[in-house]
């Protein structure tokens, strides 16, 4: 099957059916990012909310030198806290280290627990030293998921020094917070690291477990001593 125009997928990104919307911006992943930006742009304001998450989705897939700007005025103006999040995970796949700040300040100052959600996720994939701060503190906030999140961004960015300060939820009841620990120690060798994969794999719940033998086989992989 050919793939539409340019002038086709303009077209169908203005017609008044969403199905055919949401079908032009699917077909814009075999678009180049250059001429797939400006068709974007169209529907970043469409009355369809799945559609605005769509398209704000693929700005940080099509990378082009529009795409931050308009991500970053998105996270700072949208009132829609779900089109906010979606700019934040934007963000994180732009991997441009000038979102830093803005995903800091959305971390610590939204009033949306979604939003700060997918910063903490974000400022992982920004892979940058410089969020240590602002995670640790989100370890402390009230959302588990935030907790999930902030765990595993450390784990993202290597943060050894880290290692004290998620170890504590070794025995959280979430067990995706137990998971999200064990995959973030994967990437954190220390003693302490070793042993608490060591504990985790004998973990009540499977996910747990296979994730603590997995973080164990990788410190090992990479010639850390197990």
């Amino acid at each position: 099957m050919a793939t539409p125009s340019l002038e086709e997928l303009s077209s169908q990104l203005e017609s008044s059916n969403l199905r055919d919307r949401m079908v032009a911006l699917a077909s814009l992943r075999d678009i180049p990012a250059e001429d797939a930006v400006p068709l974007i742009k169209k529907v970043l304001d469409d009355e369809s909310l799945q559609i605005r998450a769509m398209a704000v989705f693929a700005l940080g897939i099509k990378q082009t030198a529009e795409s931050y700007p308009i991500l970053v005025s998105i996270l700072e103006n949208d009132p829609d806290y779900s089109i906010r999040a979606d700019a934040a995970g934007a963000l994180g796949y732009l991997e441009d280290k000038r979102a830093f700040e803005m995903l800091v300040r959305s971390l610590y100052e939204d009033t949306n627990w979604l939003v700060r959600f997918s910063a903490a996720v974000a400022l992982g994939n920004l892979k940058d030293a410089r969020a240590r701060e602002a995670l640790i503190n989100a370890l402390d906030g009230p959302e588990v998921v935030l907790q999930q999140a902030a765990i595993a961004a450390l784990g993202e960015i290597k943060d050894i020094t880290a290692v004290d300060d998620i170890l504590r939820f070794a025995q959280a009841e979430d067990w995706l917070v137990r998971q999200r620990l064990a995959e973030a120690l994967g990437n954190l060798p220390t003693p302490k690291t070793v042993s608490a994969l060591k504990y985790l794999e004998k973990d009540s719940h499977n996910h747990v477990s296979e994730s603590a033998k997995i973080s164990l086989k990788r410190l090992e992989e990479a010639g850390y001593q197990v």
